[in-house]
């Protein structure tokens, strides 16, 4: 009888641990004990074969409420005039913010999607790095609007964004 009632028990936690993944929640429990070393490893794997790779961008720091990128200043990213292509700086922006929302989703059930990029370039870089930091405006169930601020080695602001992303449920 008392090795029934053990068998029991621990199928009701099966049960409810299996409820608790398909309902996402077990995605969020999860995410929220992952250290930053780890959260940023998924993320920097994430950049395989897309334009953040060309660009070599990479994740360097996250928290609760923010995501940081750095992106080399180098021949890929210059205009001929040879300094940093606002093209490229909108392009850190985008995927600075988008891959911050992407902490806000569960990305089994949900995508993101920009739907809206405004830059306004303040300041010229020739070399070294650019550092963007993405830190939200808004977080509802089917927006985000983040704010990014690109800056150079000197902690200058080179670019000042806001993105606007669109959660969007997988078929």
């Amino acid at each position: 009888m008392m090795f029934k009632m053990l068998i029991l028990k621990k199928l009701s936690k099966i049960l409810h641990y299996t409820k608790t993944c398909l309902s996402g929640t077990f995605f969020f429990a999860i995410k929220s004990v992952m250290n930053k070393s780890l959260k940023l490893k998924i993320i920097n794997r994430s950049n395989k074969n897309t334009l953040m790779e060309l660009l070599n961008i990479k994740y360097i720091d996250v928290g609760e409420n923010y995501l940081v990128a750095k992106m080399p200043v180098n021949s890929k990213v210059l205009q001929p005039d040879k300094v940093l292509h606002g093209g490229a700086s909108v392009a850190l922006a985008e995927s600075v913010g988008s891959a911050a929302s992407y902490l806000f989703i569960n990305p089994v059930t949900h995508t993101i999607r920009g739907i809206e990029v405004s830059a306004n370039h303040l300041r010229s870089v020739k070399n070294g790095f650019v550092f963007a930091r993405a830190n939200p405006i808004h977080i509802g169930k089917r927006t985000h609007i983040w704010e990014i601020q690109i800056k150079d080695k000197d902690n200058n602001l080179v670019s000042h964004c806001k993105l606007t992303t669109m959660v969007l449920e997988k078929k």
